[in-house]
């Protein structure tokens, strides 16, 4: 086949413009699946973090509104008892570092998220002008 590329200048002509589109075909494919590749992680983080953050906040107002029903339905207790609900009912300090840690880790997941999300929509302004 050689000979025969080498015979026709024509036929040279053609076989490297060929060569050169193909090249130029894959680049381009190649660019394309990088973009989708990062706009695909940063929707992945940007709604594994509203995730994280919805199920926080639903665990903390289903906290708050099963205290609320359980004080106003309270039967006629003698005062010793009333201590023992007390102490039952104050969160240890496990529970309040661990409430911390959760607020903490949902504000900084929502920091990454708004800063990846600004990127995009930079990234995609900058591409439409």
């Amino acid at each position: 086949m050689e000979l025969l590329e080498t015979q026709s200048p024509e036929r040279r002509k053609l076989l490297e413009t060929s060569e050169r589109h193909k090249k130029e075909l894959e680049k381009e494919m190649k660019g394309v699946s990088d973009k989708t590749e990062k706009a695909i992680t940063n929707a992945l983080i940007i709604g594994g973090s509203l995730a994280l953050t919805y199920v926080v906040i639903n665990q903390l107002t289903k906290r708050k509104k099963n205290k609320t029903k359980s004080s106003k339905v309270k039967p006629a207790t003698s005062p010793e008892e009333d201590s023992e609900e007390e102490s039952q009912s104050t969160p240890s300090l496990v529970s309040q570092i661990g409430e911390k840690l959760i607020s903490q880790a949902s504000v900084i997941l929502l920091d990454i998220a708004r800063e990846k999300l600004s990127e995009y929509l930079t990234k995609r302004k900058n591409e439409n002008s």
